[in-house]
């Protein structure tokens, strides 16, 4: 079986379970591949917590559920040191972060020390227990979620965290037909035997890679992220006022991976434009900083960086 053909069979697997998540299922799996994190938003009830779970059993990674509440500490992520009393000495005991799938259930319910110390681990796969670095294991992947109205006790996610996570994925109610399957479906008889293996990943990674994408398709990558930032030759003047910040070079190279990906699914050996803007409202929205106005007119960041992603052609 091509890798290809095992990347689709795990889908396949997986919408069999969760109903009407496809978007969210791609996104896991992406972030699996390309070993980025990804922020799901979506009202409670909808799966996400349960998409993460089944994502995990068919790709046979290890998989650790973290709840952030006000009162967790830096230490209950990362790990702390135990003094030793018999052998005089400290051991090190580390915290559930070690693990290759973490899913921060309500990451912004966790106050800035919290943060920060998961900032670290996003950022440069590693962790700082006392006066030692240690390595997280490979692939490491925090895919955190949180609900999107309910603001009480929770804390805005910083510009630096956010900007962290290769994407954002909005999750919807599920449509009629969907939100019917789930009555049918038996959970206590659940058996999911794994598709892909740690092994498989290299391997996918590797053939991601090949992927070609032309001089012509990173030019217009990185014309539709300076097209976000004020100031720049490519930045139309009828969006000031409405953005304050564009994106950072994290959201160009992501947005080049994340091709690469939409055109290995597609079977494709090289990157077409439509693989790009595919990918736009999911890499550009979180990292696009409003302005005061533009949040008082509620508007809508995907619909406007896909906007800006389509004037950059």
């Amino acid at each position: 079986m091509s890798n290809l053909q095992k990347v689709h069979q795990i889908l396949a697997e997986a919408k069999k379970v969760v109903f009407g998540q496809d978007e969210m299922l791609e996104a896991i799996l992406a972030a699996l591949v390309c070993e980025g994190h990804v922020l799901i938003e979506g009202m409670p009830g909808l799966g996400k917590t349960m998409s993460v779970s089944v994502m995990s059993r068919l790709c046979d990674l290890q998989f650790q559920r973290l709840q952030f509440t006000p009162d967790l500490l830096p230490s209950d992520l990362v790990g702390t040191l135990i003094y030793n009393q018999a052998k005089q000495e400290f051991t090190t005991k580390f915290g559930p972060i070690f693990s290759q799938i973490v899913l921060a259930d309500e990451i912004n319910r966790s106050p800035a020390k919290v943060q920060s110390a998961l900032l670290e681990a996003m950022a440069e796969k590693q962790v700082t227990i006392g006066d030692k670095t240690h390595k997280l294991p490979t692939p490491f992947v925090v895919l955190a979620t949180q609900n999107p109205i309910e603001q009480e006790g929770t804390y805005n996610l910083p510009e630096a965290q956010l900007d962290r996570f290769m994407m954002k994925v909005s999750v919807d109610y599920p449509d009629y037909e969907a939100e019917k399957s789930i009555l049918q479906m038996k959970y206590e008889n659940l058996e999911l035997r794994p598709v892909l293996h740690q092994q498989d990943f290299a391997s996918i990674k590797a053939e991601v890679d090949r992927v070609f994408v032309d001089e012509k398709i990173k030019d217009v990558i990185v014309r539709m992220v300076h097209a976000t930032r004020p100031g720049t030759r490519w930045f139309e003047k009828k969006r000031e006022g409405i953005i304050v910040a564009g994106a950072s070079p994290r959201a160009s190279i992501w947005l080049y991976k994340l091709a690469r990906f939409r055109a290995f699914m597609e079977g494709k050996d090289f990157v077409t434009p439509e693989h790009v803007l595919s990918v736009v409202p999911a890499v550009l929205a979180h990292r696009v900083i409003p302005s005061y106005e533009a949040v008082l007119d509620k508007t809508n960041m995907r619909q406007l960086v896909k906007e800006i992603a389509l004037s950059a052609l």
